[in-house]
């Protein structure tokens, strides 16, 4: 097992378990050495957005390692005053061209904006239709935007990524997810590390040699979520990398699931009450 490994998507597109998340990372060298240190360590899923500004960083990056293009797995997203069907069509190539990408593997909704992503969807299936994107997706949408959406699709979307963490489980929108065949990612699964000192993660740190962070990281994996954790330290990323050697029980999975606050627990904001 290692960073390698991968889940396959409804169109049978591999996906890696684990990615590497550049939310906050400031564009040119910064991005560019995190990413380069995260391709050298081994992982070959990197997740950015063009509200993140850092896209042309993180070209850069892709273009001066010696990974081969065909064993990446790039994700972006289009941002919420981009969306509508012409103007998402004109979004996905300005971040392709930032990018500096023949392809992207993965391009998801941002957010959910009322009135516009149904036909932001329907620009997405085309960009699928026309080879230009290899899986299609969403993010931070709850089941009644995902039903909204899958009312009139061609292609109901592979992926949703969603705020997950020990303490937001979203089961409802997991359990859709799950019935409707579409990924759940995680975005901020380390909830900025505000509970590693949950009395169940020290116990379970202490037993396995690991930090809260792996012992989280591993119960995504365990729970078939694809993580994308955000560090810009080769060391931290090394550590996020280091959950393939160990396996948590059911019973301690269950422990960790116990840890959930449900909408108490949630750092970023609710999809529904988003100031769009």
């Amino acid at each position: 097992m290692s960073l390698r490994e991968t889940t396959k998507l409804r169109n049978r597109v591999e996906m890696p378990w684990v990615g590497i998340g550049v939310y906050k990372m400031e564009d040119g060298q910064e991005v560019v050495d995190s990413v380069k240190s995260a391709l050298e360590i081994g992982y070959r899923h990197i997740d950015t957005a063009s509200f993140y500004k850092n896209e042309e960083g993180v070209g850069q990056a892709i273009k001066e390692s010696d990974v081969p293009r065909e064993e990446l797995f790039v994700t972006t997203k289009v941002w919420n005053d981009e969306q509508g069907y012409e103007e998402t069509l004109e979004a996905f190539d300005r971040s392709l061209n930032k990018l500096g990408l023949e392809y992207l593997d993965l391009y998801l909704i941002h957010w959910p904006v009322p009135g516009k992503f149904v036909d932001t969807w329907k620009a997405l299936e085309k960009l699928y239709k026309d080879g230009k994107v290899k899986a299609i997706g969403v993010s931070n949408f709850l089941p009644h935007h995902l039903e909204e959406v899958m009312k009139d699709a061609e292609e109901t979307p592979m992926v949703n990524q969603i705020e997950l963490h020990p303490e937001l489980h979203q089961q409802q929108t997991r359990e859709f997810c799950e019935a409707n065949d579409i990924q759940v990612v995680a975005w901020s699964p380390l909830a900025r590390a505000k509970y590693f000192d949950a009395p169940v993660l020290k116990e379970l740190s202490e037993k396995y040699g690991k930090t809260p962070a792996q012992i989280i990281l591993r119960w995504d994996y365990q729970s078939g979520i694809v993580t994308i954790p955000k560090s810009v330290k080769k060391e931290r990323q090394q550590e996020n990398a280091d959950i393939f050697d160990f396996e948590l029980t059911e019973e301690e999975i269950k422990r960790i699931d116990e840890l959930d606050l449900g909408e108490e627990g949630r750092n970023g904001p609710h999809p529904d009450t988003f100031d769009y």
